[in-house]
């Protein structure tokens, strides 16, 4: 395996090698697509962010500055062509699908079968309804958190937006996660007591797109000292890290085909 950086890798690539071509995309390509594919909820939408992406990359290299790591930046580019792949197909920004939408009505909770490949998927289909009918703003925190892996810091700098802000945003996403998930799969299925009533009140207090400052220093105090709030958080963490592993976020063959021929075409111009 190679030793060679991101940005060496980038540099050897733009120089037509296409060793280091198809090595960074090897080692990018199925975070995009699998962002791609938790944001916009489709096969085909996450095709095409994953290729919109990767060619805005690799043609707009000169704006990656190495001030973050490959990986931030990349995710900061597939978020933009996220949104605007969305506003192009429906004409105004996507908020969030109810769980009453074709995406979870579809979602059966049937028995578990002895097949853990058919389990894993039941159980993909399951955590993807459940993070689609989150509102876009909940939804791209905890995929990027709890789904991707990212620090806090991290996940800020892709969002634009406080570390403060994306943590309070993140536990009101993992808050509306439990609800979602209870919902599809039965009340009590994960053995959860009654939520907890002084967290409801400091959440509902909250703008429904500003945090500030003070109310971000209230919500972690209080889930740094709430053994039933920090229990519940870890667990549905958990949870939906889950979807790293479920089967069928793999980039399917012929999309990396395509991507690494129009770009071995596109990058030594």
């Amino acid at each position: 395996m190679s030793t060679r950086t991101d940005e060496q890798l980038m540099e050897a690539a733009r120089a037509g090698d296409d060793k280091a071509l198809d090595e960074v995309l090897a080692r990018h390509e199925k975070q995009v697509y699998r962002f791609g594919l938790r944001m916009c909820g489709s096969e085909e939408d996450a095709m095409e962010v994953l290729q919109e992406t990767l060619f805005s990359a690799f043609r707009g290299i000169h704006a990656f500055r190495g001030d973050a790591a490959l990986s931030t930046w990349l995710y900061q580019v597939a978020r933009t062509h996220c949104f605007r792949l969305r506003r192009r197909r429906v004409g105004t920004p996507e908020d969030f699908q109810p769980l009453d939408s074709p995406a979870a009505t579809n979602v059966a909770a049937e028995e578990a079968t002895p097949d853990m490949v058919s389990h894993a998927r039941q159980m993909g289909e399951v955590l993807q309804a459940a993070i689609l009918a989150l509102p876009e703003a909940h939804r791209e925190v905890l995929i990027l958190r709890d789904v991707e892996g990212l620090t806090a810091e991290e996940a800020a700098s892709v969002v634009g937006i406080e570390v403060r802000a994306l943590k309070s945003r993140l536990h009101r996403a993992r808050l509306q996660m439990r609800e979602h998930l209870s919902t599809l799969l039965g009340e009590g299925a994960h053995g959860q007591g009654a939520g907890c009533p002084e967290l409801a009140q400091e959440l509902s207090e909250f703008a429904a797109e500003e945090v500030d400052q003070a109310a971000c220093v209230r919500l972690e105090d209080h889930l740094s000292r709430c053994p039933r709030c920090s229990d519940a958080c870890d667990a549905l963490k958990r949870t939906v890290s889950l979807c790293r592993r479920i089967p069928g976020d793999e980039v399917p063959a012929p999309v990396r085909a395509a991507v690494r021929q129009a770009l071995s075409r596109a990058l030594p111009a």
